[in-house]
């Protein structure tokens, strides 16, 4: 069984579909022969997997272990992956600890290989189930994001942004982690319509902008206000908004209608956009 995600018409509109049947999606897409016979294949084999080469030689391991922290594309750098592995993160001149990439750090101490008591990790039963709902939760996103990449950024952002905002450092800390995870720079910098340029200025100007910017936007330049619900829906919605009025309204943009007549006025194209960016 070929399961799609169902997103509705795309933007906003199709955000909400998704979000109202997400639940009844999930359990229906983990259904799918391919993904059930990845998952049982990880809860039964790797036990086995005691070193982490091991764990990259064998590819359908890895693609369950790579999968559960948004690492997919790595599939094919095993050489890499393997070192950040062995290297563990209890040293600060690990691989994963001076790459400073959060999904990295998160494989490597998860999976413990260069930490004390490395390899022990893989024989518990709690730590497998805890890696198959990672990987359950990941595969969902990557078939959302061959239907709607927005919609997929949204899910991870959702996910996310929580944990990001309230981590327990400065409030330029976080805006400099936020800045420098792609998926969440994505939804944040279009949601507070900061253009694509900006991130080739200095990183302390880019990060002066995003706080002008959500001053302007949220009220507030503090980025743990982004653990708040509330301001994680307003964010998605201005982020889907944008995203529309930047590729154009279409017949399904509420008020489409109005806009077609505006743009046969002297208005013209830029009227109609300042129009439709106005109901956010």
């Amino acid at each position: 069984m070929f399961f799609q995600p169902v997103i509705g018409s795309g933007g906003y509109s199709g955000w909400l579909v998704l979000q109202r049947t997400e639940t009844r999606q999930r359990e229906i897409f983990e259904q799918s022969p391919t993904l059930e016979r990845n998952v049982e294949y990880f809860r039964e084999n790797i036990e086995s997997a005691v070193t982490a080469e091991d764990l990259v030689s064998d590819r359908r391991l890895l693609t369950v272990a790579l999968g559960a922290f948004g690492l997919d594309e790595e599939i094919n750098k095993r050489a890499f992956v393997q070192r950040i592995l062995e290297d563990g993160t209890e040293s600060l001149e690990a691989f994963a600890v001076r790459l400073n990439e959060p999904r990295y750090l998160a494989l490597a101490e998860a999976f413990g290989y260069g930490n004390t008591g490395g390899g022990e990790n893989v024989q518990q039963e709690g730590f497998r189930e805890d890696i198959i709902a990672r990987y359950k939760v990941r595969a969902f996103d990557l078939a959302v994001g061959e239907v709607d990449n927005d919609a997929r950024l949204a899910l991870n952002f959702r996910r996310e942004i929580a944990d990001i905002a309230s981590e327990d450092t400065s409030e330029e800390v976080i805006w400099f982690r936020i800045m420098g995870r792609q998926p969440i720079r994505e939804v944040v910098a279009t949601a507070l319509n900061l253009p694509q340029e900006i991130s080739q200025l200095d990183v302390d100007r880019q990060r002066e902008l995003f706080e002008d910017k959500a001053a302007s936007v949220l009220g507030t330049s503090d980025p743990t206000v982004l653990s708040d619900p509330e301001v994680i829906d307003d964010l998605l919605r201005r982020f889907f908004l944008i995203r529309q009025s930047q590729s154009g309204p279409t017949s399904l943009t509420p008020g489409f209608s109005a806009l077609t007549l505006l743009q046969n006025t002297a208005l013209g194209a830029g009227a109609t956009q300042n129009l439709f960016q106005s109901q956010f």
